[in-house]
């Protein structure tokens, strides 16, 4: 039930995101149905991620039609184009195990006024776990009040991160890396949803996380949820920007410093790799462009429940 104390758009994202994940469920008793799309080499869309992201802006949308929207499958083509308030949504974080029935997926929604992320949640429907945060009022998981771990030393931590996956990928430097974060720390995990890994340093289970190759829908709740419970969430070099640069460390005080400082070296990986690989007669994108995904044609998805979501122009 949800508690009349929650701010208003918090209440609306967490109908949003139970409504998403009674979807997501009932989709994960019969995974032999699904049709499975490919927008890039290992990067999936199931019609499970239209639908469950349908869901979530038409509630979205039905109590603040005024507010813009900025989705993983349907970009920007839904909501208010310029509004002060943005829903930032990912339907469905962890496609890949979800397919495969692996229960570590979630569903992540934040509003961002202004740039500013003001609410949050992430809901995990395999477990019914309900992370949420409104600025300045902490986060909480189900009815708990979250804190970040108090390990001090990286020789005791344990570390989230995320794998290379994606074709042009620089593998050699990314074991690099890798390498020297295993060195120092107790162990690393990869459970394959940014979303929870983050939630995950919010509520102590890691001392911090750090990948690359995020997008905004990918961090946006989670960094909410990670600052109210007294963590610290950056790019690799310790600045805010984070949510456009696709690379974000976080986590308590203490490991959140030592791992900025092991990680430094590596910042913007990607924006060099990018620029490396891109023809002479192609100007790189300004940073700023990062807020406007391009969103890739695909086959078209058949969709059980609500057809909504495969309407929406990509």
């Amino acid at each position: 039930m949800l508690q009349t104390s929650h701010h208003p758009m918090l209440n609306v994202a967490i109908k949003a995101a139970r409504a998403a994940g009674a979807l997501i469920n009932r989709a994960s008793l019969d995974l032999e149905a699904l049709r499975i799309n490919t927008k890039s080499p290992n990067d999936f869309v199931t019609e499970v991620d239209h639908a469950a992201e349908g869901v979530i802006i038409e509630t979205l949308l039905g109590a603040y039609p005024d507010h813009g929207i900025l989705a993983e499958e349907s970009g920007r083509t839904r909501g208010a184009k310029h509004s002060e308030f943005v829903w930032i949504i990912d339907p469905l974080d962890g496609t890949t195990n979800f397919i495969h029935g692996l229960p570590m997926y979630c569903v992540s929604i934040a509003l961002a006024h202004r740039g500013v992320v003001q609410q949050a949640v992430v809901y995990d429907p395999t477990r019914n776990d309900l992370f949420y945060a409104t600025k300045g009022r902490g986060a909480f998981l189900n009815d708990r009040r979250l804190r970040v771990s108090k390990r001090t030393r990286m020789s005791d931590a344990l570390i989230g991160t995320g794998f290379p996956f994606r074709r042009g990928d620089n593998f050699k430097r990314y074991v690099k890396m890798f390498e020297e974060v295993m060195q120092q720390c107790a162990g690393l995990r990869r459970p394959g949803a940014a979303a929870l890994d983050l939630c995950y340093v919010a509520a102590g289970y890691y001392d911090a996380f750090f990948e690359t190759g995020l997008q905004p829908w990918d961090v946006a709740a989670g960094s909410l949820i990670v600052t109210e419970a007294g963590g610290l969430i950056g790019n690799f070099t310790g600045e805010a920007d984070f949510l456009h640069q696709r690379e974000v460390v976080a986590g308590n005080p203490k490991i959140y410093g030592q791992l900025v400082t092991t990680l430094a070296p590596y910042t913007r990986v990607i924006k060099d790799e990018e620029a490396a690989t891109a023809p002479a007669s192609e100007p790189t994108a300004a940073p700023e462009a990062a807020a406007a995904p391009v969103v890739k044609k695909r086959a078209a998805v058949r969709i059980k429940k609500d057809d909504k979501a495969s309407d929406a122009p990509l």
